[in-house]
């Protein structure tokens, strides 16, 4: 993964880090379930946008060996193996 790519990953799973973490407080408050579940769904969405970075990456990396006739075996194991687990 590129620096740029980690480092953006790295941001969105801290900011999701405090999603998850404001979920248990509002669960400690007795906050409403449709608050709840609007914040529940709030991080699910950030968690797939994180696994989109990580996507786009890989097929930029697949592109880029493409390009420069480098093997690519190994990246698109990889691409596979992350998409069999999105499933």
């Amino acid at each position: 993964m590129t620096s740029s790519k980690r480092k953006d990953a790295a941001r969105r799973v801290a900011r999701i880090h405090g999603h998850v973490h404001a979920v248990s407080g509002m669960l400690e408050d007795g906050r409403s379930y449709s608050e709840i579940v609007h914040q529940l769904v709030a991080v699910r969405s950030a968690l797939d946008s994180v696994i989109q970075v990580i996507v786009d990456d890989l097929v930029q990396e697949l592109v880029a060996k493409s390009e420069k006739k480098e093997p690519m075996a190994e990246s698109l194991d990889q691409l596979q193996q992350v998409v069999a687990k999105i499933r």
